[in-house]
């Protein structure tokens, strides 16, 4: 099994491409070790020390080392890690139940007023088609969490997640490209 490696915008992540799928729908965001026990892949990875976060794609795993960590260094062991969950055919997680984990609903936003309804389903619209498959090449993800009175809060995950140019991606690109499309939209913040 070949697991391919690329670079992301954030200096601090690289994506692990192992050539098959990773999440079978949605995504899945490890921000810490204690989010990770869900995953014993996760559990795994943060286990190596230098890792403040993980992160899963659809096809790809992110992983962000910590400030000061070589790349060089890191790179085999999580490789090595990667190599032998998906040559097992290892589970991605613990069973629902088990010990109280469980994977979080995509969808858990801030409760938007019935009365928006139209224009959150322009916004959901946008993001899904326009922005998401757009930073999911970059290591990342992208959600939609909520819109009242003009302003959009959006959730970045994976390699956007502290991500230097993500504040950048943020006010230049998703905030222009929804008040493009869907005037009502004044701001777009993260959460």
């Amino acid at each position: 099994m070949l697991i391919e490696t690329e670079p992301t915008p954030n200096p601090a992540t690289l994506k692990f491409l192992p050539g098959r799928a990773v999440m079978p729908a949605g995504t899945r965001d490890f921000a810490d070790p204690e989010d990770a026990e869900a995953s014993p892949l996760a559990e795994a990875i943060f286990a190596l020390g230098d890792v403040t976060g993980v992160f899963f794609g659809h096809d790809f795993i992110s992983v962000t080392a910590a400030p000061g960590t070589d790349w060089s260094s890191l790179k085999p062991d999580v490789l090595a890690i990667l190599l032998d969950h998906f040559s097992a055919n290892m589970p991605l997680f613990r069973q629902q139940g088990s010990a109280g984990f469980s994977v979080p609903a995509e969808n858990e936003d801030f409760g938007d007023d019935p009365a928006d309804a139209d224009i959150v389903a322009q916004i959901r619209e946008l993001i899904d088609t326009r922005v998401r498959p757009a930073v999911a090449n970059d290591g990342g993800d992208i959600v939609y969490r909520g819109f009242d009175k003009g302003k959009v809060f959006l959730r970045m995950q994976g390699a956007c997640a502290g991500c230097p140019s993500s504040t950048a991606t943020l006010k230049n690109g998703i905030e222009q490209l929804l008040r493009h499309y869907v005037p009502e939209v004044t701001e777009v913040r993260a959460v």
